[in-house]
């Protein structure tokens, strides 16, 4: 499977279960939301915004837009966790399972932050994002075509360190 055809799979509405695990303190919270993933098409507005913003080209043939919604909850006091964001997966010319990341948190601040992706040969997708006192890697991967799992450790400089796994369902319309 390359890239593009793990985030045309990714496409539709899914309900996620989610646990996360502080491994310092030892907390855990659990979590579930209702999470919609689109594939944008390159002439999408925000797409292109943000193509233009970081001196991308959007009309490079393998570059990918994904809008991923999120509505959901988090712990017994049932918190609510509201969102969206926006990727671009930028190929890299020599390896198109290989690139960078734009990121739109849609708060209006779109930037190229310092994450990578990488397909791998065994289907799964791993993200990296660093920044000062942050390094974040979350893998991705199909058991089967409506069924995905997630991963991530979450490194933060002040001795925050998180672990998480998602269990994803995709929502079958009849």
């Amino acid at each position: 499977m390359d890239i593009i055809e793990f985030f045309k799979l990714s496409a539709g509405e899914w309900f996620s279960q989610r646990t996360i695990h502080n491994l310092v303190s030892g907390e855990l919270q659990a979590g579930k939301s209702e999470v919609n993933v689109e594939i944008l098409e390159k002439t999408h507005p925000t797409l292109i915004k943000l193509c233009e913003q970081n001196q991308v080209n959007s009309s490079v043939t393998e570059l990918i837009g994904v809008k991923i919604s999120w509505n959901g909850t988090i712990n017994k006091e049932q918190v609510k966790d509201v969102g969206s964001t926006m990727l671009i997966l930028i190929p890299n010319s020599e390896n198109l399972n290989q690139g960078e990341l734009l990121q739109d948190r849609g708060n209006g601040k779109s930037k190229k932050i310092s994450s990578r992706y990488i397909m791998g040969k065994d289907d799964v997708l791993t993200l990296i994002t660093e920044s000062e006192g942050l390094y974040a890697e979350e893998r991705l991967w199909y058991l089967i075509p409506n069924l995905r799992l997630r991963t991530s450790v979450v490194n933060r400089s002040q001795g925050f360190t998180f672990a998480s796994f998602c269990s994803e369902i995709r929502r079958i319309k009849s």
